[in-house]
């Protein structure tokens, strides 16, 4: 069974790729990284700093099943996880655009296009996802963003829309309303996303 329309607009909605990235990257990017910097015996010494790194124990099985289905979930959220990275980012994106434009007119237009370069280039691939990943890409969107997908839908295109789009997942047994748990329901998913972020899976 192959994942619900209301997940696919969410992300149409969370713009443009290769127009955006054009308007917010400069044509001519230097090479290296800007650091802060700190002097010491008057040199001066780059300062870096350090994402926190969480260490979890070796994860022990009681049987092959168990395994078998740890290992099917950390598959489904590699799958996944690149796209709320993504919607993350381009939410980002939109919220700088969107304080550049003056009208909302301007703002509608420009969603409008958004979301055809969206449909065009991610479509089949947001089709082809399983029931169960995209309740999982619904959870990272939640995780990354800091926002529900109904939330993100209602700020994008409206109330009436948000309320139509979940009232459609409801019927797939799907809530845009879902929250990520970190220390609840959601810690396996956590963990096997801080896992993948560390480069240990």
């Amino acid at each position: 069974m192959r994942f619900c329309t209301p997940i696919i607009v969410l992300f149409y909605l969370l713009v443009s790729l290769k127009m955006l990235a054009q308007e917010t990257t400069p044509e001519h990017t230097p090479e290296g990284y800007l650091v802060y910097a700190t002097i010491v015996n008057g040199d001066t010494m780059p300062l870096i700093y350090l994402r926190e790194i969480t260490v979890f124990p070796p994860r022990i099985f009681n049987n092959k099943w168990e395994a078998a289905r740890y290992s099917k979930l950390v598959r489904n959220i590699k799958i996944v996880l690149p796209y709320a990275k993504f919607a993350q980012t381009k939410w980002t994106l939109i919220q700088m655009q969107m304080q550049k434009l003056n009208t909302q007119e301007e703002k509608n237009e420009f969603l409008k296009i958004a979301e055809k370069q969206l449909r065009k280039d991610f479509e089949q691939e947001i089709r082809n996802l399983t029931m169960t990943q995209g309740r999982l890409l619904i959870k990272l969107i939640d995780r990354e963003t800091g926002k529900t997908s109904y939330e993100l839908i209602k700020e994008l295109k409206g109330s009436f829309n948000a309320f139509f789009y979940q009232q459609i997942a409801r019927l797939f047994g799907e809530n845009l309303k879902d929250e990520f748990d970190s220390k609840g329901e959601d810690k396996y998913i956590e963990e096997i996303v801080v896992r993948i972020e560390n480069g240990e899976l």
